[in-house]
């Protein structure tokens, strides 16, 4: 049975420039054929810059910028992948602390690829369960994190995969955690 989100509302947080766009746009596309309401946030204005590994690919509409919002607003949040998208994030203290907020506020998150360099810079994977890309293993490890190589880890909430090629499990997870809603333990870390 299909999870549906019957109007769930919810956040896909990126930077202007470096997203993986299949990362982007097949969660997006699974939560709207769940009946669920995506909404790009990003840290500006304007429209962001989806990539095709380092090629170009489209451009998207940025719905909302991260200091207009508050994790109030949404149901769940999703950090697409791409190696310069959670790099540039986690720079941006606003970032860092509408993903942290999440956790606090018990809510789903998903990340997939490098977008839990994310998580670590929100301090939210110390005593968690999780996997990412292979090159962010030693990272979230010193960040308190068990890394695990496998398709989709859920741990309380916290939805992760490894790359594109674990889209299908990943957008699975990613509605069936937002169609459950809160999760008491998902403040554990925050």
């Amino acid at each position: 049975m299909t999870a549906k989100l019957n109007g769930a509302k919810v956040a896909f947080l990126v930077a202007p420039d470096g997203i993986e766009q299949v990362e982007l746009t097949e969660p997006w596309k699974a939560v709207e054929q769940a009946g669920g309401r995506p909404e790009l946030v990003s840290i500006q204005p304007g429209s962001v810059q989806g990539r095709d590994h380092l090629e170009k690919a489209d451009t998207f509409t940025v719905d909302k910028v991260v200091t207009e919002v508050s994790p109030d607003d949404y149901d769940g949040l999703v950090l697409p992948g791409g190696v310069a998208n959670p790099d540039a994030l986690r720079q941006v203290p606003n970032a860092v602390r509408f993903t942290g907020e999440f956790f606090a506020r018990q809510k789903p998150v998903a990340a997939i690829c490098h977008a839990p360099w994310l998580l670590a810079e929100a301090d939210v994977v110390r005593g968690r369960r999780l996997t990412s890309y292979p090159s962010l293993r030693t990272d979230l490890r010193n960040a308190g994190a068990e890394w695990v190589d496998e398709e989709v880890v859920v741990d309380s909430g916290l939805v992760t995969s490894r790359n594109p090629n674990d889209l299908p499990a990943f957008c699975a997870k990613v509605v069936e955690e937002v169609a459950e809603g809160k999760h008491r333990a998902q403040a554990r870390s925050a």
